[in-house]
């Protein structure tokens, strides 16, 4: 590693490890501002988009720029990165790394990698060298639980869709990453696993779940320090399953195509990166803490994230004593695609069903665990898919779901759609799973 690059990196992973080193709100508030106005002063003149942007306002007036989300971002993608990369060219390496499976070839010394694409619209992503080594060091002083340079070794075990020079980037004497590919069959994952012994194991919720029933069952033998939630919203009733057979929390990362948002702290309290990011919250119910945050990253260069709103649904949290003054988050949501439709009865108009009271509506009908998918089809019909070979067992509880909805849309006012039921479809390997989608947009839309 070239000499400033590892400055770099010793210095991100020494601010990564005093987060505390925030006093206040107001003080983390005062670093932000100055850390965007200094951001923009370097990546606005070699980005035309912003420089588009910003002929109306001064950098002190960022917050008045309009809202960017993903298709803005893919539309202007050739004028709004940073390093003169075209959307068509950055398109053909990072489909044809997918169709390899060999994530290493770069553009001009920069990573570019494809978004998962939950919502249906894959993105693209550019990461600079500068932006791996930062990236790393953040990650490792944040999510690594012993120290980099005096603490023992730590083998992760990190399962996703596509690997990327990004993640390989944390590799070093004291970590060793291991890339586990999610269409790979979970027997090979299984036997990889058993040999490598991780430390640390990286996976989304679902995948999670499955190494769960396999140690249950005795086929998984690791002893893993730290249980990471990646990709996937982590619900309750996963989380609770996977810290039993585990004996331990299940902490998350929260991050995506847009960067590096939030991390668990030692405490169980999931935090924004407030030293690296500045979320601005839409609220679609501010008295439930319920928002849309509206993502600026004062960290990338390659590909500015300034005002972005991302497609996802948060609930605040309260104060962590932990120490730390970093923004709380108390779930995530989910996908804004997935917030449910209800009729209200009272004058046919159209109120937000939020995915947590959906999926109690579910798990509260059986003392099991129960794998399920719910969908809304149309304002008027909801299927509920189960995987219940017991007959009498899947009756009782379809007659439970069926009364709980029933509870839930009289307590919300609104009209009670058709309950449908159906046996529960797995998704393919390497697709997140959706625990509640909405099959239907509705013209204009509410989120």
């Amino acid at each position: 590693m070239k000499i400033n690059l590892l400055y770099l990196f010793l210095k991100e992973y020494y601010l990564a490890r005093r987060v505390n080193r925030f006093k206040s709100i107001e003080q983390i508030k005062q670093y932000q501002e100055e850390k965007v106005r200094l951001h923009l002063s370097k990546i606005v003149p070699l980005s035309p988009f912003y420089q588009k942007r910003f002929e109306q306002h001064s950098f002190s007036e960022w917050r008045k720029l309009p809202l960017m989300d993903k298709s803005i971002m893919m539309k202007s993608f050739d004028e709004l990165n940073t390093v003169g990369i075209k959307k068509k060219e950055a398109f053909e390496v990072a489909l044809a790394s997918e169709e390899s499976r060999d994530f290493s070839p770069k553009l001009e010394d920069v990573t570019v990698g494809l978004s998962s694409g939950t919502s249906g619209n894959r993105g693209l992503f550019l990461v600079s060298q500068e932006e791996q080594v930062r990236w790393a060091g953040n990650i490792l002083g944040k999510v690594i639980p012993t120290s980099l340079f005096f603490g023992k070794k730590q083998t992760i075990a990190f399962f996703l869709r596509a690997n990327s020079n990004l993640y390989n980037s944390v590799n070093n004497p004291k970590i060793a990453f291991h890339f586990f590919d999610l269409l790979d069959e979970i027997e090979n994952h299984i036997d990889r696993l058993n040999r490598y012994q991780p430390t640390i194991v990286v996976a989304p919720s679902s995948k999670l779940r499955i190494l769960a029933q396999a140690k249950k069952e005795g086929k998984l033998s690791i002893q893993p320090l730290k249980i990471v939630s990646v990709a996937e919203a982590l619900n309750a009733e996963d989380k609770l399953e996977i810290e039993e057979v585990f004996q331990q929390k299940v902490h998350q990362i929260y991050q995506c195509t847009e960067g590096f948002l939030a991390y668990t702290c030692p405490h169980g309290t999931l935090h924004v990166n407030e030293d690296l990011v500045i979320i601005e919250k839409e609220y679609l119910d501010k008295q439930a803490g319920k928002f849309v945050p509206v993502i600026t990253d004062f960290t990338r260069t390659s590909q500015p994230i300034i005002r972005y709103r991302l497609n996802d649904v948060l609930t605040e949290g309260e104060t962590c004593t932990c120490g730390s003054h970093f923004m709380t988050l108390k779930q995530i949501d989910g996908r804004c695609d997935d917030l449910f439709y209800g009729k209200r009865i009272k004058d046919e108009g159209v109120r937000i069903l939020f995915s947590d009271f959906i999926r109690r509506a579910i798990i509260s009908s059986s003392d099991v665990s129960l794998e399920y998918k719910v969908k809304q089809l149309t304002f008027d019909h909801i299927n509920v898919e189960l995987s219940l070979p017991d007959i009498n067992e899947r009756k009782q509880v379809q007659m439970t779901i069926k009364g709980n909805f029933e509870q839930f849309f009289k307590e919300m006012e609104c009209v009670l759609p058709t309950i449908s039921f159906s046996t529960y479809q797995a998704p393919p390997r390497g697709i997140k799973i959706r625990r509640v989608e909405r099959c239907f947009q509705i013209e204009g839309g509410i989120v």
